[in-house]
């Protein structure tokens, strides 16, 4: 898997501390970054990115070029997280990525990641290095 292009952070948004952790180990075991930045709650994801953006100088360097985002979360689920991404800085907005990552199999969820322009990829749990792999490298 040496041909996986190494990213400078990404980051994992789900309540799920489990699914957490074997993600984390799949991007580890690829070695596609060294940051990775965990997150339980969307709530919290979203306080990390308005403060990485009041940063003005070197702040570019915490952003996570791949979001990875569970649908289904207590508080603030994936949509609504999309939806205040979305009233964040253009240069957050161009530079992460959006991949909502979940065990959902509703096609209205489907559908409705499809018409959102920040979301890039919707990916069944858990991450795979076949699945990292295609992220990637495109």
């Amino acid at each position: 898997m040496s041909n996986i292009k190494k990213v400078n952070a990404v980051m994992l948004i789900d309540d799920n501390e489990i699914d957490n952790l074997i993600n984390q180990k799949m991007i580890e075991s690829v070695n596609m970054t060294d940051n990775i930045f965990v997150h339980s709650g969307a709530k919290s994801a979203l306080e990390y990115l308005k403060n990485i953006e009041k940063i003005k100088v070197g702040g570019e360097s915490f952003l996570p070029e791949f979001i990875f985002l569970d649908i289904d979360m207590p508080l603030m689920d994936g949509f609504q997280f999309v939806d205040e991404f979305e009233k964040l800085s253009d240069f957050t907005k161009n530079y992460c990525k959006v991949i909502l990552l979940t065990s959902s199999l509703d096609p209205k969820d489907i559908t409705k990641s499809k018409k959102n322009s920040y979301i890039v990829r919707y990916l069944n749990k858990p991450l795979t290095q076949d699945s990292l792999k295609k992220l990637v490298t495109v």
